[in-house]
């Protein structure tokens, strides 16, 4: 079952996340900012139990980024990721959002879903020069900036038009 995380939900969340941003895979966050950005955030849940989550995080009137995508190492393989990727891209499409973006190790599984490389950030010269004055550091992963580089080193830029 995919649902909305609730703040019970949060530690979970922070627990399945980190085995993944110790191996650099995703980025390490404190557990506030899972708190702060709760409404984001979908989890899967097997037997009552939360086994993964992923978050929809919107850039600019057109295109959001899927991020935080993260599943219990053995529920690995269920299809629990692809139930949440398509739960997200339900809630874009709600938001009418036309385009996905993802920072990601898992080439294959997001191709397989339909997202296809890109080599930069896709957004307009004016969308960009907001963007800019955003302080969130997924904002800044998905504008390529210096600052996040030792983040996103490694990582794919993939894309997918809804």
């Amino acid at each position: 079952m995919i649902r909305p995380a609730t703040a019970r939900d949060v530690r979970a969340i922070y627990e399945i996340v980190s085995p993944y941003a110790h191996r650099r895979i995703l980025v390490a966050k404190d557990l506030i900012d899972y708190f702060e950005h709760l409404q984001e955030f979908v989890v899967a849940e097997v037997d009552g139990e939360v086994v993964g989550c992923g978050a929809l995080h919107v850039f600019w009137e057109d295109i959001a980024e899927i991020r935080t995508l993260a599943v219990r190492e053995e529920f690995r393989g269920r299809g629990v990721g692809k139930a949440i990727v398509n739960e997200l891209e339900g809630r874009a499409r709600t938001l009418r959002i036309s385009r996905l973006f993802c920072l990601t190790f898992e080439v294959d599984f997001f191709a397989r879903l339909g997202y296809c490389g890109i080599d930069e950030a896709p957004v307009s010269p004016d969308a960009l020069r907001e963007l800019l004055l955003s302080h969130d550091d997924g904002t800044a992963e998905f504008l390529d900036l210096a600052r996040v580089k030792p983040n996103t080193l490694g990582n794919s830029r993939m894309l997918k038009k809804l």
